[in-house]
């Protein structure tokens, strides 16, 4: 249901223009976590030669209904092994998800070896201090109040297909020291005013600061790593709520 939820209202925004002007530049690309298909699907309508991978199987096949003839597949980022290399590499929004920390050590060496000598990733990365209130729950006192109620229900929204659904999500521990923190995520669906479907899930995310994950960039074998201010192509500031990380492999 979270798969469906996303396909029908996880649509369209800047990143697909920015990520895309890239991708144009430089092909085979590969959109790296591309879940229902936000981003790959627009490239793929301009004829990019582009293929997807995520680790959710449900957000892949709904991709594939809609991309019958992409290349999609099944994976993880610390177990990326694609069919081929590419020039460019997008992973947008994805990585520190459900992940641990030796995960996404392994998933950006992964991420390094399936480019092609000289080929670029592009990893977008959410500050810790973006949510004010998520970035107050990190200290000691507020930590003892989790996890939290339920907010509510969450806002009804009507899909394509006529089905109503709604999406909350309620943080269930924090781990400073690991930078990460538990949400759960519960989703319910409706049809024709009936409740048909309530799903609950738990995920973690975690945090890195800039020049933590610069660091990290480089001891996966990244040679060259630049850093921007939400997709602006200009220094990074404090006040930028996402980074974008523009690593390159080596060679030619």
């Amino acid at each position: 249901m979270v798969a469906e939820w996303w396909a029908a209202f996880n649509t369209g925004g800047p990143e697909i223009e920015y990520f895309g002007g890239f991708v144009a530049r430089g092909q085979p690309a590969l959109d790296a976590g591309c879940g229902t298909g936000r981003l790959l699907l627009p490239w793929l309508e301009a004829g990019y030669d582009v293929d997807g991978c995520d680790v959710s199987a449900d957000m892949i096949e709904l991709c594939r209904r809609r991309a019958p003839d992409a290349t999609l597949f099944v994976q993880a980022l610390h177990e990326l092994d694609p069919p081929r290399r590419y020039r460019t590499i997008v992973a947008c929004g994805v990585f520190g998800l459900g992940s641990t920390r030796a995960q996404d050590a392994e998933a950006l060496r992964r991420l390094h070896d399936a480019l092609e000598p000289g080929g670029l990733l592009l990893l977008d990365h959410e500050v810790p201090w973006a949510n004010a209130r998520r970035w107050t729950q990190w200290t000691r006192a507020e930590r003892e109040r989790l996890p939290e109620p339920w907010p509510g229900e969450g806002e009804r929204r009507t899909a394509p297909n006529g089905a109503e659904y709604a999406l909350a999500a309620r943080a269930l521990s924090i781990d400073p020291l690991d930078g990460s923190m538990v949400l759960e995520i519960r989703a319910k669906k409706w049809r024709e005013g009936r409740l048909v479907a309530t799903e609950e899930r738990p995920i973690s995310i975690r945090s890195y600061f800039k020049d933590e994950l610069v660091l990290t960039l480089e001891r996966a074998g990244f040679a060259d790593v630049e850093v921007n201010g939400g997709g602006s192509g200009a220094q990074p500031s404090a006040d930028d709520e996402f980074l974008v990380y523009l690593a390159r492999r080596a060679g030619r």
